[in-house]
């Protein structure tokens, strides 16, 4: 089936907006497979990598929307492969860091061109303000449901 303007579902912008996620996250997971990704760990991988100091499991979470299980599960499937290691916070020995090795770094740099590209097909269509617009809106809607 065709969809064309004036289809019921076309005026669901959340329906919309779970369509276009979808086909984003389907062209990213195909390009991130040849790395061993997907795009949540991908997703781990680039937050371990750009926090200096590490960030712990609940930041984690928090940022991805995630459940802090669905997260252990996670940093596991990396740590377990080196790109990422647990260390004790020195601030709260209770508190664990999820740092990125040095091969994590490697693979995220390598991933990020391939995640990119990959981003470009369903998104290709937009010409460079909108996609500026778009990502202001979504910002935007995503620090508001905080």
């Amino acid at each position: 089936m065709e969809v064309l303007m004036g289809h019921p579902l076309t005026d669901d912008l959340g329906f919309l907006l779970s369509r276009a996620s979808g086909a984003v996250v389907r062209a990213t997971n195909t390009a991130l497979a040849g790395h061993g990704l997907r795009v949540r760990q991908y997703s781990v991988l680039v937050l371990a990598c750009d926090a200096a100091e590490g960030v712990t499991q609940r930041e984690l979470a928090d940022v991805l929307g995630l459940d802090p299980s669905q997260v252990v599960l996670l940093v596991d499937e990396l740590a377990g492969r080196g790109l990422v290691e647990r260390r004790p916070s020195e601030a709260d020995r209770r508190t664990r860091l999820v740092l990125a090795t040095d091969a994590g770094r490697a693979l995220r740099d390598v991933a990020e061109r391939d995640a990119t590209a990959a981003v470009e097909a369903p998104l290709g269509l937009l010409a460079d303000a909108e996609r500026d617009r778009l990502r202001d809106v979504l910002t935007r809607i995503w620090t508001a449901a905080g």
